[in-house]
């Protein structure tokens, strides 16, 4: 994994407050996200380890960052910087979806870091989300090489396995135009509906949304118990926080690099990806639900 890390609160509210209104949190609590970390965290769960190349600042987000990912079975090769870590406000509402805002520049690995470029050629796959065109070119040696439109300032002239993307999001649909051409596979997802692909060669086709059991209140509270939260804080004590749709795409991404990696058919490489993300959406945050092999 090559990307970035964000520092994330989530809080979670009754709908998304309107101009000049105060909204109260039914619960809330933190932890490192961000499609690097994410998906960094899923190919942990898949492969039984993952390394992240990344940056992060020197401050307490940035500390605190790095030990909760080895806590989730993250290696991370971070360099530090003397920024501060990018942090984000994440609010859910009750039909599950989240609302995000960022705070500060998001840091990325650049080829000039001292980071472990060398390695990268070891790797079965890799994805990528943040970085320079240097660290992209780095990555290429992996054997399988899926980007995120996101990391728009790398793209553009390295060959990819693979992108992944939302096919309701206008930012990176539009970042998709300068890197489309490069990619064996584009692969737009589209939530509940399932999601589209199209080859280089000129294939098309669609895959379908996978069911996945929701998770209950008792995974919800052992879950914020790792995290160093307590559910109930600010809370209403007889509903327990909800499942919500935050990392969703960043799992399904890390399943397809996964399973494209692995060797999978495309069908049984979307499949496992629909899966990841599936599992993700039926709990609270980013890694309380993750599909394991």
């Amino acid at each position: 994994m090559v990307g970035h890390v964000e520092w994330v609160q989530f809080a979670y509210v009754d709908h998304i407050p309107r101009p000049g209104e105060v909204a109260h949190a039914r619960a809330a609590f933190e932890e490192p996200a961000g499609g690097g970390a994410v998906a960094a965290v899923q190919l942990a769960r898949l492969a039984g380890a993952c390394t992240l190349l990344t940056v992060l600042g020197d401050d307490e987000p940035g500390r605190r960052s790095l030990a909760r990912l080895g806590e989730l079975g993250v290696d991370v090769r971070a360099v530090t910087r003397d920024e501060q870590t990018r942090r984000a406000l994440t609010l859910v509402d009750r039909a599950r979806e989240r609302t995000i805002t960022t705070l500060g520049p998001r840091l990325e690995p650049q080829g000039a870091d001292g980071l472990p470029w060398e390695e990268l050629a070891q790797m079965d796959g890799i994805y990528f989300t943040a970085g320079d065109r240097d660290a992209l070119a780095a990555a290429r040696a992996a054997r399988v090489l899926v980007a995120s439109p996101r990391a728009r300032d790398a793209l553009g002239g390295t060959p990819l396995d693979a992108i992944v993307l939302s096919a309701k999001d206008p930012i990176e649909r539009q970042a998709l135009e300068g890197a489309e051409q490069d990619a064996n596979l584009i692969a737009f997802t589209e939530s509940e509906r399932g999601g589209s692909y199209r080859l280089r060669s000129g294939g098309t086709g669609r895959w379908e949304a996978i069911a996945a059991e929701p998770a209950d209140a008792a995974e919800h509270a052992d879950a914020a118990q790792r995290a160093g939260s307590d559910p109930a804080h600010g809370a209403d004590d007889r509903e327990p926080p909800p499942a919500d749709s935050y990392g969703c795409g960043d799992s399904f991404a890390a399943g397809l690099t996964f399973a494209l990696a692995d060797g999978l058919s495309l069908p049984e490489s979307l499949t496992l990806a629909a899966r990841c993300g599936a599992a993700c959406g039926t709990g609270r945050g980013p890694y309380e639900r993750m599909w394991r092999r």
